[in-house]
């Protein structure tokens, strides 16, 4: 049983910082790919940051430039450092970890709302 527990969300202001965490428990090792989606109310969910077991890192163009998306293997943590933040960045930030088509897990989301 693997659960996913993420961090570090909160109401800040434009232009404000925040720093995401996700901790997992259970069954996982470093072949996992890490990631961070976020879902905006009316919308779909829509992935913002990945990162490989290789540490290769994926970004959407919303992001890029703003958000840093990091691992630590040996506390099975992922982590989003968002800087520059917009009000259009306001949505439940949820975390995943998957490895090829076998293993797909979610985290409970944490909520992130960009206001002034």
């Amino acid at each position: 049983q693997v659960q996913l527990v993420e961090s570090g969300g909160g109401l800040v202001q434009p232009g404000g910082s925040l720093r995401l965490s996700c901790a997992a428990s259970g069954s996982i090792f470093s072949g996992f790919t890490m990631a961070w989606y976020r879902q905006a109310p009316g919308k779909q969910r829509e992935l913002v940051a990945a990162i490989t077991s290789g540490g290769y890192t994926n970004y959407a163009d919303f992001v890029k430039g703003r958000f840093t998306i990091s691992r630590d293997n040996a506390k099975n943590t992922v982590y989003l450092q968002m800087n520059s933040l917009k009000p259009e960045d306001t949505a439940v930030y949820y975390c995943n970890f998957k490895h090829l088509s076998t293993y797909d897990y979610w985290g409970q989301g944490t909520q992130v709302t960009v206001s002034s």
